[in-house]
């Protein structure tokens, strides 16, 4: 097994590395380290996050810093102010035992703070890509005598649209600088900053390109659309232990999922945009000292968080890009530990699934909800093996005798079975009456459904379709914003040609009907009306007042001769008005969502 010392090290790095108990370096490391040490030369590493890249770039940069000149020699960007802190604090341990001078530069802190440091003489500088272009239009900082220039989570910088900011920095180094591309995932993007910014580069791969990695085993549950939310709470109750990172593809939604979580009695938070700075940071402080036990969060959020002992990654929803996902299971199995990334689908999207494996080179088990009575029978185990394990505290020994007298009529064996049962009734008189989220409905079920008659849904016609930009997507997502509701209060979404159809529970009828009162898109009335046919797919009848009836063929025929004959009897004007309607009526507009 190779050691750092094998791999070309300074003793003052090793004797730092050595305090940090590190003992054997990952297989990043151990192919990075030699190459960026004995050459000058730039290189391509793809990797997975949480399989050690900072040492990887780290340990050569800080090894080839000329600590005698205070001229900023290395650069490294990185895409959140999370893990640019995290970087600095990292490579400041490493060069403990060198004069080295290690600044961060991310938003949300003084600027003029972060200039003065700079200019105290700072080799190496790690930013933010804003923040750093910032600088530089304020000629805050100098870079043009840099050597190293280290782009990290390159794939992520650039998913986050720095790709302007990024080329515009690079625009201000030296050509003959090396440049250190290390990237979780290889997409076009990364590839061209590549091909334009680096020289013949050198790649390094650790296992296949954009593939998952080999720690984090990977799982769905297929259920209903609006059972999401009751299977994230099974799979929590059902793993005791958990330390999650939970993934929804809305600002919204995260707030959402997360207060519900709150309400029912978990230690959740949420986490995204819409957040202060120091809402983010005592947010991320209370979930790395695992105050917090499920931290819910949107993509751009949880960029950068990177916290070792995560077990489980929950998709509570998939996101719209497959690399994206590589991230979000890259936040679990980290350090050398496993982990398990969790999807939690309806049957609609399992086409998906198959998407990422391919793109993963890794396969998905399919596995079921947990039961009511299976989620007791594992906290019943937890809890009893948590007192097992607990550590007698002596200070009870002063209130033993008297409790002992509490108990001086109770058997060994009723004692114990009060004890497990104040946990085990809390989950059974929770789950004793409910349904098995994995259940399938009956035929008779599942008729109904198809027809609509279900009493507590309503379906709606809306006359926007695939022709205005929508897909049942975009339209789902259109109608959960418009509204104010929630991603699951919003199914059955079916996209024609020129108009759709959607459903919500009956008890927002009013909220939606009312909300779409003289509604205009761009200038373009937007009209939905209640349906008669309430089923999931397939179209449907508007409301009797202002919809389609079906006729027979005789009788269209002659109301169509009659529309003929009428429309050639009719002034000029009222012609003319009436295609200046049509033409307003079918003007394109931006949509939004086809068909779940």
């Amino acid at each position: 097994m190779t050691k750092f010392e094998e791999l070309g090290l300074q003793d003052s790095l090793l004797r730092a590395i050595q305090d940090m108990g590190f003992e054997t370096p990952s297989e990043v490391q151990e192919k990075a380290i030699p190459i960026l040490l004995s050459e000058e030369t730039d290189i391509v590493a793809l990797a997975q996050t949480g399989t050690g890249k900072t040492a990887a770039f780290g340990f050569p940069l800080i090894q080839k810093i000329n600590a005698d000149s205070r001229t900023t020699q290395g650069l490294i960007l990185s895409p959140t102010r999370e893990l640019c802190l995290q970087i600095a604090n990292e490579l400041k341990n490493y060069a403990k035992y060198e004069n080295i001078n290690v600044v961060a530069i991310y938003g949300g802190a003084s600027i003029t703070d972060q200039a003065k440091q700079v200019k105290k003489g700072a080799q190496i500088v790690v930013a933010t890509p804003g923040r750093m272009q910032d600088m530089i239009n304020r000629q805050m900082v100098d870079i043009s005598k840099i050597e190293y220039c280290v782009l990290d989570e390159a794939d992520e910088m650039l998913n986050m649209g720095f790709y302007e900011d990024i080329t515009s920095i690079l625009s201000h180094t030296p050509n003959d600088k090396s440049t250190w591309l290390f990237s979780a995932t290889m997409p076009k993007e990364v590839a061209t900053i590549a091909k334009e910014f680096m020289y013949n580069p050198k790649e390094i791969t650790v296992g296949s390109r954009n593939s998952g990695s080999d720690s984090v085993q990977h799982e769905y549950y297929a259920v209903s659309g609006r059972d999401r939310y009751l299977a994230l709470k099974r799979l929590a109750d059902a793993n005791p232990d958990i330390f999650s990172v939970v993934f929804c593809r809305t600002k919204r939604d995260t707030q959402s999922v997360a207060e519900k979580l709150i309400e029912d009695g978990y230690n959740a938070a949420a986490l995204h945009g819409d957040l202060s700075q120091n809402q983010r940071d005592l947010v991320m402080k209370s979930f790395r000292t695992r105050q917090i036990q499920m931290l819910v969060a949107t993509d751009v959020a949880a960029r950068g968080i990177d916290v070792d002992d995560v077990t489980h990654v929950i998709n509570y929803q998939l996101p719209d890009e497959i690399e994206t996902y590589t991230h979000r299971s890259g936040r679990t199995g980290r350090a050398g530990k496993t982990g398990v990334s969790m999807v939690i689908i309806t049957k609609s999207e399992m086409r998906k699934i198959k998407s990422i494996e391919r793109k993963i080179q890794k396969k998905f088990e399919q596995k079921s909800i947990p039961t009511g009575m299976e989620i007791c029978e594992i906290q019943l185990f937890h809890l009893a093996n948590k007192i097992h394990n607990t550590e007698s505290n002596n200070q009870v020994e002063d209130y033993l005798p008297k409790i002992m007298e509490i108990f001086e009529d109770t058997s060994k064996e009723e004692l114990i079975k009060r004890m497990v049962s104040v946990e085990f009734n809390r989950f059974y008189n929770y789950y004793k009456n409910k349904r098995d989220l994995n259940q399938p409905k009956d035929s008779s079920e599942e008729q109904s459904s198809r027809r609509g008659s279900n009493e507590h849904s309503t379906r709606y016609f809306i006359n926007v379709g695939s022709k205005d930009g929508y897909d049942w997507m975009r339209l789902k997502d259109f109608l959960k914003e418009t509204l104010s509701l929630g991603r699951d209060d919003v199914y059955k979404v079916d996209v024609k040609e020129s108009f759709s159809f959607f459903n919500t529970d009956t008890d927002k009828k009013s909220l939606v009907l009312a909300h779409f009162t003289d509604f205009k898109v761009d200038g373009r009335f937007v009209n939905v009306e209640e349906s008669t046919n309430t089923g999931g797919s397939g179209g449907g009848k508007r409301r009797k007042d202002g919809g389609r009836k079906r006729r027979t063929k005789d009788r269209d025929t002659n109301n169509d001769n009659s529309r003929r004959r009428n429309r050639r009897s009719e002034p000029a004007e009222a012609s003319n008005g009436r295609k200046k309607r049509r033409s307003e009526g079918g003007e394109r507009f931006r949509g939004r969502s086809r068909r779940k």
